[in-house]
């Protein structure tokens, strides 16, 4: 197989575990009578694991381990975790395995990133279609769920949801160990040994600042989306249990189109007016479930623009990383903004969404009205808008040839 395949079913593989879960794991929790605390509480869990991947994980990806040999060893670990979590019912033995499998599987999203990086001959053009696997892994993992779930599935069905992410971690390790080497940067004479460190200081630059703080706001979007979407599905929309999965993964094969033009459109339309784009996604999705919620085909419909969201905020943030960030320090640079994408931005969606949704529920019916509840997200998305389109002006307006052992920022840009 040619580099782009072997890659492109690593991103297969990586997403997938995440794809089995991640739409159930809220409701899960609700069948097995975890308060809105404990939830919020399992949901900081990837903020933590970011946190510590920044200072730990990440730099010695970047310092110490060959990157292949640190995924295979993370996602061996973060299947047993799985396994404990599907059978665990109580709230500290599951917070518990959640939580190891977090520690290990957050920081294998910046360095599967990197792999592609790093053995891609052309990033900006190729990682669209490499990134496209995991969002084919993603939307493949939904539809076995439609025979393991019945349509009212209790907690003994719904526990599926880990034992088969567990399936397919143990799967990913032992597939990591075939993917071309990519061995850590060695330091250079008089850069800093700490990688966390050195990413760090770039967010003195203040198009990286301006880009970190949409990053977040954007990241609180996004994350709400996948905290409350099952339950709107199922609860107002009217759409089946087991069938919520399969709409929800209509947005992940709209991502699979999105990807792949993705170099194009960013060579067309640059960095600015991409990621604009993709954040006008999420106010217009978020605007149609608060206007449309008694229209099904509407509701499905609208499930296309996540492809938009996704590829072009979140995707073209990691090209733009792998673009100006040194190489040196490209696991604890992905790691920086997945710090926000998956970390910070996940605690403050776990906390802020249940919370909206709880405050806006009636007493008397159980309720919750959704469409209040969709104008925040849809606010926040229009603010990150204005914040990219006046403050954020990177160092080109799209991606530059690079060449590969590049270890500096483009010229003209300091930290």
């Amino acid at each position: 197989m040619t580099a782009s395949v072997r890659l492109f079913l690593m991103m297969v593989l990586q997403l997938a575990i995440w794809g089995a879960w991640a739409p159930k794991l809220f409701p899960y929790m609700g069948m097995l009578g975890f308060s809105a605390w404990q939830q919020s509480l399992v949901g900081s869990s990837w903020g933590v694991a970011a946190l510590v991947g920044i200072f730990f994980s990440n730099q010695f990806a970047d310092r110490n381990f060959a990157a292949e040999r640190f995924l295979a060893a993370s996602h061996l670990i973060g299947g047993v975790a799985l396994v404990g979590a599907a059978f665990a019912t109580s709230f500290w033995p599951f917070f518990a395995c959640y939580l190891i499998f977090s520690l290990v599987y957050v920081p294998t999203l910046s360095v599967t990133n990197s792999i592609a990086f790093a053995n891609l001959r052309d990033p900006a053009a190729d990682f669209g279609a490499v990134r496209m696997g995991g969002t084919v892994g993603w939307v493949l993992v939904s539809w076995p769920f439609v025979f393991l779930l019945g349509a009212h599935a209790g907690p003994e069905q719904v526990r599926w949801i880990f034992l088969v992410a567990a399936i397919i971690s143990f799967a990913a390790a032992a597939y990591s160990l075939t993917l071309p080497h990519t061995p850590p940067r060695k330091d250079a004479p008089g850069v800093d040994k700490l990688a966390w460190r050195r990413a760090l200081t770039l967010l003195g630059t203040p198009f990286v600042l301006v880009l970190f703080v949409v990053t977040f706001i954007d990241s609180v979007i996004h994350n709400g989306y996948f905290v409350v979407s099952d339950a709107f599905l199922t609860d107002r929309v009217g759409i089946a249990g087991n069938l919520s999965m399969v709409v929800l993964s209509l947005g992940q094969v709209a991502e699979i189109v999105t990807m792949f033009i993705l170099g194009r459109v960013l060579a067309r339309l640059g960095w600015k007016v991409t990621m604009i784009v993709g954040v006008l996604g999420h106010a217009a999705r978020f605007a149609v479930f608060a206007l449309f919620a008694d229209s099904i085909p509407v509701i499905v419909a609208v499930q296309l623009l996540h492809g938009v969201c996704y590829a072009f905020f979140f995707a073209t943030v990691y090209i733009f990383v792998d673009a100006v960030f040194p190489k040196d320090v490209r696991s604890s640079a992905q790691g920086l903004f997945n710090l926000l994408i998956l970390g910070i931005g996940n605690v403050a969606a776990a906390f802020l969404f249940p919370a909206l949704a709880a405050r806006l529920t009636d007493p008397a019916t159980g309720a919750v009205d959704y469409a209040a509840l969709f104008m925040v997200p849809t606010a926040m998305a229009l603010g990150a808008v204005v914040l990219l389109a006046v403050f954020f002006r990177p160092p080109s307006r799209g991606p530059v040839a690079q060449p590969k052992d590049a270890s500096a920022l483009p010229e003209g840009v300091t930290p």
